[in-house]
């Protein structure tokens, strides 16, 4: 397997503008512990080997346990994440499942636990690494 089409050289300007989200979704106070949770959760529905690689790697670096990475398709069925986490990753599935909407519940779980401009965040980092996934599956980047 290759990489198909390399974005950021080809049209640099539309590459730096996603990374320009990326770097504001990083000046935000979202945690560095729910940043990991999104990508990582968003990249294993979404199937990116690159992206899961990468931050499989960066939460570990950053202290996340193993145990809470490989149970983290499951979540559902562990006492290992908190209720603010659990909103998160529940937020995180019907956004990257976007064809079947965000359901009420969820989005109103998600805003109960969460101040109003962390769940703005937290929405706008479920969706930087959609965009992310999108590229690293349509261009076929492959983990190191």
């Amino acid at each position: 397997m290759k990489t198909r089409i390399k974005i950021n050289e080809i049209e640099p300007a539309g590459y730096r503008a996603v990374l320009g989200l990326e770097k504001f979704i990083e000046s935000t106070p979202l945690t560095k512990k729910h940043k990991d949770l999104i990508k990582i959760r968003s990249s294993q529905i979404n199937g990116c080997a690159f992206c899961i690689d990468m931050h499989t790697k960066d939460a570990r670096k950053a202290g996340e346990t193993e145990q809470r990475i490989y149970a983290l398709n499951a979540w559902r069925d562990t006492s290992f994440f908190s209720e603010e986490e659990r909103a998160i990753l529940a937020l995180t599935e019907e956004v990257t499942l976007i064809s079947n909407h965000v359901t009420d519940e969820t989005y109103e779980q998600a805003a109960k636990v969460l101040e109003e401009t962390y769940l703005a965040q937290v929405i706008l980092a479920i969706i930087t690494i959609n965009v992310w996934n999108r590229i690293g599956i349509t261009t076929k980047l492959i983990p190191a």
